[in-house]
């Protein structure tokens, strides 16, 4: 029964497809982001020694082998729109007066 069971789990592999890093600052966010996930016990996907190296340059290193998969926030989410907020700030000025 135990077999059964064996052969009808399927290992699902990861899918790894990174986009393009387009800035050195960006690639600097990702390698914080991933050394904090290091630090807090997650396994590195690369095959540096992470007791020999820390966290920061395990995070660089997988990042540069595209082994860590992430993915970028739209613009138009990050950034408000500023004709909103200066519609926005027109209402506050008129609601205090």
């Amino acid at each position: 029964m135990v077999d059964e069971l064996d052969t009808d789990v399927e290992e699902v592999a990861e899918i790894i497809d990174p986009p393009e890093i387009d800035s050195k600052y960006r690639m600097i966010i990702l390698a914080a982001q991933r050394s904090k996930q290091l630090q807090r016990g997650a396994l590195s996907r690369t095959d540096i020694d992470i007791r020999k190296n820390k966290p920061t340059r395990v995070a660089m290193r997988e990042l540069s082998e595209r082994r860590v998969n992430f993915s970028f926030t739209d613009a138009e989410t990050t950034q408000p729109d500023p004709e909103k907020k200066a519609k926005e700030r027109a209402a506050k000025a008129k609601s205090k007066s």
